[in-house]
């Protein structure tokens, strides 16, 4: 077990077998309940979450839970899309335009994971605590949480592909989403490159995309999710309270992820300072001088 957790491949096998027995377990559990609809895949959700949790407890290691962001929804829209009336074009395109988001991200998660020893500085910050308050952090702050805000934030793409045709606005958030997740592959890549160098260490990155944003791969991820909000739009029975669903996102990031770096690079890099007074936290907008 020590030589799989110590091993990029062998840690990987082992989370992928865990997620494959968390979505298989939560699935079984959910057949044959007597829900349909978004109240039964949010169920699905939370259970598979907690299954998750407890493999996230085993390893101590709650980067365990770091992919489930961007994988457990892949057979939550995959189940939506199956029963969906819509015509290919637009099941491909939503559907195409989430999963380019999806995959994405869990390629850039597998560039940046190294084994089963490594876990989020964010998440040891939260644990860091006594016991029972470290557990309800992790349960809630690390786990639970996160995943509602993520099942709330995909409930419009579940009226988009449940409704019975879509405007043009579908093209909008098809785009919307291209242009997103290409913003947050050049940003993840620029850093990438940027942390290679030796020379770069404790210094800040302030070239390419991160010179007009400080967190240019955020404002991808809050694009993307409202992306998937106009495809809502699209289907002309959105409410207008189902843009609370990417607000959220957004207020996830501007009030509690970005601060997080933020105050971590404070503390790492010396020049941090300086960019920060000058440099937009999220949007890209006016640079100071």
């Amino acid at each position: 077990m020590q030589k799989l957790i110590k091993s990029k491949k062998g840690s990987l096998i082992l989370v992928f077998f865990y997620y494959v027995i968390s979505f298989s377990l939560a699935y079984l559990f959910t057949k044959n309940l007597n829900f349909d609809g978004w109240l039964l895949i949010t169920i699905w959700h939370v259970i598979a979450t907690l299954v998750i949790f407890l493999f996230s407890n085993i390893h101590k290691n709650s980067s365990i839970y770091d992919p489930f962001w961007h994988v457990a929804p892949i057979p939550i829209v995959f189940y939506i899309a199956s029963t969906s009336n819509l015509s290919r074009l637009e099941i491909m395109l939503v559907v195409g335009a989430f999963l380019f988001w999806s995959l994405r991200l869990t390629y850039n998660w597998y560039l940046n994971w190294s084994n089963l020893d490594h876990e989020d500085f964010r998440y040891i910050d939260l644990k860091n605590n006594n016991k029972f308050l470290a557990f309800i952090n992790d349960l809630f702050g690390i786990h639970l949480i996160p995943t509602l805000i993520v099942n709330a934030s995909l409930y419009p793409i579940y009226v988009a592909l449940t409704s019975n045709s879509l405007n043009d606005l579908l093209y909008v958030g098809f785009l919307l989403i291209v242009v997103a997740v290409c913003i947050q592959h050049i940003s993840d890549s620029q850093m990438r490159e940027f942390r290679k160098d030796v020379n770069n260490l404790g210094k800040t990155m302030k070239y390419g995309l991160w010179k007009y944003s400080r967190h240019p791969n955020y404002l991808g991820e809050v694009c993307f999710w409202f992306g998937i909000y106009i495809f809502a739009l699209a289907s002309e029975s959105a409410l207008i309270w189902l843009l609370a669903s990417p607000l959220t996102m957004l207020a996830l990031f501007v009030f509690i992820s970005c601060p997080m770096m933020d105050n971590r690079s404070l503390e790492k890099r010396s020049d941090y300072k300086e960019y920060m007074d000058k440099t937009p936290q999220l949007f890209m907008w006016y640079v100071k001088d």
